[in-house]
């Protein structure tokens, strides 16, 4: 199932993709929504992020291309972005003033679907509603020198997320395609994680419970590319869609 959350009437709605039309639900799909009998056509509908998350969690070094000469971690390196950062499909990532060089990093984004605490990678599985296309947008230098990377990683619109959410997938089988201004810079396969989903839904469970809506981004491969104003950033995930991003910068 495939499910998208979009504009309805001016406010926050979540549908159903079937062809091209989206199909309203009342509620949200974690809940179980059911048909709410309105419907529009899927081109020009305004797409939103498809998750409200309280939680935000991704993964560093998981990739072994993209490790660059570092050990391989033993275990998972979960950083924490703020809900704050995430931005829909289309919604322009804006280059903070004095920032340095930003990179994409273009993600498979595993998203919660119930309640989970102190689960078995078997259990977690199971808590997985389904993926997106996210975008682990990343300030380098801040990343190198700061203490910590709230700002590096969590500055605002550094966590494009979308265009949808799609149930039923089989994460080793997709594949992760990072573009700029239509040139490909990232291609990998979730099957090539350290970590895999359940695994990394297990292990962050211990610690910190997980609400439907949660997001983990999974981590990124190879050497992702510079961003610029004026770039056009694209997440290809087949079975999932393209999500795109203009760049501009901020004053």
């Amino acid at each position: 199932m495939t499910y998208a959350r979009f504009l309805l009437d001016g406010a926050p709605s979540w549908g159903t993709v079937e062809g091209d039309l989206l199909r309203a639900i009342a509620g949200s799909p974690f809940a179980g929504g059911r048909p709410a009998g309105r419907s529009l056509p899927l081109a020009g509908a305004r797409l939103l992020a498809p998750a409200e998350p309280r939680r935000v969690f991704a993964l560093a070094w998981n990739y072994q291309d993209h490790l660059h000469g570092r050990e391989a971690p033993k275990e998972p390196q979960v950083f924490l972005k703020l809900p704050s950062c995430v931005i829909a499909p289309e919604e322009p990532i804006v280059l903070p003033p004095g920032s340095g060089r930003v990179d994409e990093e273009a993600e498979l984004v595993a998203v919660i679907g119930r309640p989970c605490r102190n689960v078995s990678p078997r259990e977690a599985a199971e808590c997985v509603f389904g993926y997106t296309c996210g975008n682990d947008v990343s300030a380098r230098v801040w990343q190198k020198n700061d203490l910590t990377w709230w700002r590096a990683k969590a500055s605002d619109t550094f966590a494009p997320l979308g265009p949808f959410l799609v149930t039923g997938l089989e994460p080793s089988a997709l594949t992760v395609i990072g573009r700029v201004n239509g040139r490909e810079v990232q291609r990998c396969s979730p099957r090539e994680l350290f970590f895999d989903v359940p695994n990394l839904v297990s292990w962050i469970s211990r610690t910190i419970a997980l609400d439907p809506g949660d997001l983990i981004y999974t981590g990124t491969s190879g050497s992702p590319a510079e961003l610029a104003a004026g770039d056009v950033v694209e997440v290809e995930i087949g079975g999932i869609g393209v999500l795109r991003n203009p760049v501009r910068a901020g004053a």
